[in-house]
């Protein structure tokens, strides 16, 4: 972890697009938070369609750490959010909060209605967080998320929208 993240000492958090030549340190988070990690290539589509993608750093220019990432697909008055990470290390600590808050501007400013999600059943966390951040529950898609050794079936998803 960075030193001047680690210390009491004030540090700069900023927003950037991700871009492929970030790309390693995110498939690196992104391997490290889930047992069931996005693949290079989901990263890869979601650029190449030209999907909202903010990276989450802070510390010195030179030396960033990275807090955490979202990928977010704009639509006629909506805006889904596909994928929204806090690294491990950065976790508890308020900065899902804070990319749900600059979602939530961009979406505005995109003339967005609503913003929606899925989220794991399992992930209790995630979902009190969405509650927090005023995400309502609105539906749920059966065996939404693929099949592994631990969930033969797939893992249900719960749908949760926010009225902007």
């Amino acid at each position: 972890m960075n030193a001047a993240l680690a210390s009491a000492q004030p540090f700069e958090a900023r927003f950037d697009a991700i871009t492929p030549a970030v790309l390693p340190a995110v498939l690196r988070v992104e391997q490290s938070a889930y047992a069931h990690p996005w693949s290079e290539r989901n990263f890869l589509d979601s650029l190449q369609a030209g999907y909202q993608m903010q990276l989450l750093s802070a510390g010195p220019a030179e030396k960033p750490e990275l807090l955490g990432y979202f990928v977010a697909m704009k639509g006629v008055d909506e805006v889904h959010l596909l994928n929204i990470t806090v690294a491990p290390a950065f976790q508890r600590q308020g900065w899902a909060r804070v990319m749900l808050d600059a979602l939530s501007l961009w979406s505005r400013g995109q003339g967005a209605q609503w913003l929606w999600l899925e989220a794991r059943v399992s992930n209790a966390r995630a979902r009190a967080v969405y509650e927090s951040h005023g995400f309502r529950l609105v539906g749920m898609r059966r065996n939404y998320y693929p099949a592994s050794a631990a969930l033969p079936r797939g893992e249900d998803a719960l749908v949760m929208s926010l009225a902007l």
